[in-house]
């Protein structure tokens, strides 16, 4: 295996364009990860899901779900 197999390209978001080793774990396509982004404002958190294209593979970002707020209210 090829260390450009190994490795996972980033799309969308925050993390755009990024290039990311895989580890030693075989990736599971579909596998949803969470970047969260903390600063001064409010946090704001990313999800991005792994996929293999004919290029390799890659994190995409995902359809932001959307949870109920505490009092029912989105």
């Amino acid at each position: 295996m090829t260390d450009e197999t190994r490795c996972v390209r980033f799309f969308g978001g925050p993390l755009d364009g990024r290039v990311q080793e895989l580890g030693d774990a075989e990736p599971v396509p579909g596998t949803v990860i969470r970047h969260i982004h903390l600063h001064g404002g409010p946090k704001i958190e990313t999800r991005y899901e792994l996929g293999l294209t004919e290029h390799g593979w890659e994190y995409r970002v995902a359809a932001a779900q959307h949870e109920p707020e505490p009092d029912g209210l989105r």
